[in-house]
């Protein structure tokens, strides 16, 4: 197979080669590693946010953009899909970094995670990157220091000049599209802790709304989420039947029903205490090759139009 980080990185190539027309910056550390702002001190853009997805997913995975309707309003939807969803979405996507060092907080994301390859997914997949540059999208509303390079390069064994920074607050229109193409990734996730097999799911696609940019970051976390569990649906093409797939949709969790962000400030945005299966798209349709098709959950626009203060 391929290297994740490889392919992502002719796509990070492409995010400097056009970072004007992005609306996002480049620039470099006194490590000599780089950053590439999506969102901090520039504007990012939808352009900016699909590239971004992109990179996220190593390339491996198609995101769209379309008008559609929630409540009275026109809302912009992602969508995105992949045929590759145990590496593009497990081993790429998911937001599996806690980023933590003296002067830094975020939660990266990306094929970085795959030269470290410490996570459950990996295990499960089989697969381990190699490769000598590396790309961690991190979501995060302060600019990544030398300390924060450091830490990926020495976790990823590359040298900090080798280490690409994609930096972008959740209160930000790319953060509203990255968070808004994680559907599929969900649901893809979500089965894959409850025991299926990742490598038997052929293909995901998921599809969800893109939130209003909040004036914050607990309100944009909030809504990004609540897109996904009430608003966002998915589709899995899988080989094998199972009996789990009606606990797939955020549904099944027992505080659905609720907003995010009420959930979210009764753990005091502890988000080690959340319960992990709220962390689902609102609604799963399951395709078994040869077999049935299984329809789950179901959205809630009422809730999401109170979240998007529509």
């Amino acid at each position: 197979m391929e290297s994740l980080n490889r392919m992502a990185i002719e796509l990070v190539d492409e995010a400097l080669d056009y970072a004007e027309e992005l609306n996002i910056g480049g620039y470099d550390l006194e490590n000599e590693s780089t950053v590439l702002d999506f969102g901090l001190e520039f504007d990012g853009g939808i352009e900016a946010g699909l590239l971004l997805t992109e990179i996220q997913t190593a390339g491996m995975a198609t995101p769209s953009y379309e008008l559609g309707e929630l409540g009275d309003a026109s809302i912009p939807f992602v969508e995105l899909s992949t045929d590759q969803p145990a590496l593009s979405l497990l081993c790429s996507q998911k937001a599996g970094w806690e980023v933590l060092t003296e002067d830094f907080e975020g939660l990266g994301s990306g094929p970085a995670r795959a030269l470290v390859a410490e996570e459950e997914e990996f295990r499960r997949i089989g697969y381990t990157d190699a490769f000598d540059l590396t790309a961690l999208a991190i979501e995060t509303d302060t600019d990544p220091t030398e300390s924060v390079a450091e830490h990926v390069a020495e976790r990823a064994e590359v040298e900090t000049s080798s280490v690409f920074l994609l930096a972008y607050p959740t209160a930000s229109l790319v953060g509203s599209i990255t968070n808004a193409a994680r559907a599929a990734e969900l649901a893809t996730f979500r089965l894959s802790e409850l025991g299926y097999d990742p490598l038997d799911i052929v293909s995901a696609t998921g599809r969800a709304p893109v939130a209003p940019v909040a004036d914050d970051e607990r309100t944009a976390i909030a809504r990004t989420n609540d897109a996904i569990a009430y608003g966002g649906r998915a589709h899995l093409t899988v080989r094998e039947d199972a009996d789990i797939f009606d606990s797939v949709p955020s549904s099944a969790a027992e505080d659905h029903g609720r907003p995010l962000g009420e959930v979210f400030d009764d753990l005091e945005w502890d988000f080690s205490e959340v319960p992990s299966d709220l962390f689902a798209p609102a609604t799963v349709t399951i395709d078994v090759i040869g077999g049935p098709t299984y329809v789950h959950g179901e959205t809630d626009e009422d809730l999401l139009v109170d979240s998007f203060d529509l």
